[in-house]
């Protein structure tokens, strides 16, 4: 959700500058601006002095400013932590069996989960990453298969060995896969 919002806004925003911009240009090249428009042609300003200093005096602007470009910054910042925030799991929470837990540092597991995918008939390479929450992961596999493996056997070994094992030696109730796969592309050799 938070990816589909943030396009929205990125989208948002860059139509808004889009058409102030191109619209402001237009009326400084010379375009004759509709009889509502904010300026009138390509000598005049925006904000005229007295529009601009209209409640300079009056007690509640100043704050209200400051308010709204504080909100302003606050939201800026907000977005920005939710667009670069890291994506990956970093550690997952480990059922011990007494009660305690442990935490398994996520690249481990990704190691580990990358290397049983690995070493499965017919798979070239396996790349797993991990999303969600240290107690309830989610595995994302990338597995680039051989011309002559079934993929419908390499998931069904990918789920019944690797996956089954990282869930099992986790402790983990389930270990939600998305699996995507794709075929070894050999050139064309000249036989003879």
């Amino acid at each position: 959700m938070l990816r589909t919002v943030n396009r929205v806004l990125i989208a948002l925003v860059g139509l808004v500058l889009l058409v102030g911009g191109g619209s402001v240009l237009a009326v400084g090249l010379g375009l004759d601006p509709p009889s509502r428009w904010i300026h009138d042609g390509r000598h005049d300003v925006l904000l005229s002095d007295a529009q601009r200093t209209r409640w300079n005096g009056d007690g509640w602007w100043w704050p209200t400013v400051i308010a709204a470009l504080a909100l302003v910054v606050l939201l800026t910042l907000w977005w920005l932590t939710a667009v670069l925030r890291r994506r990956r799991l970093t550690e997952v929470r480990v059922n011990t069996g007494d009660g305690e837990g442990a935490l398994l540092r996520g690249r481990a597991l990704e190691a580990v989960l990358a290397g049983d995918a690995g070493q499965l008939d017919g798979v070239q390479r396996a790349q797993v990453g991990l999303t969600g929450r240290p107690d309830a992961p989610e595995t994302h596999v990338r597995l680039l298969l051989e011309p002559h493996v079934d993929p419908g056997a390499a998931l069904h070994h990918l789920t019944t060995q690797a996956l089954a094992h990282a869930r099992d030696s986790a402790g983990l109730e389930s270990l939600p896969a998305e699996v995507r796969m794709t075929g070894v592309k050999h050139k064309a050799e000249r036989v003879g």
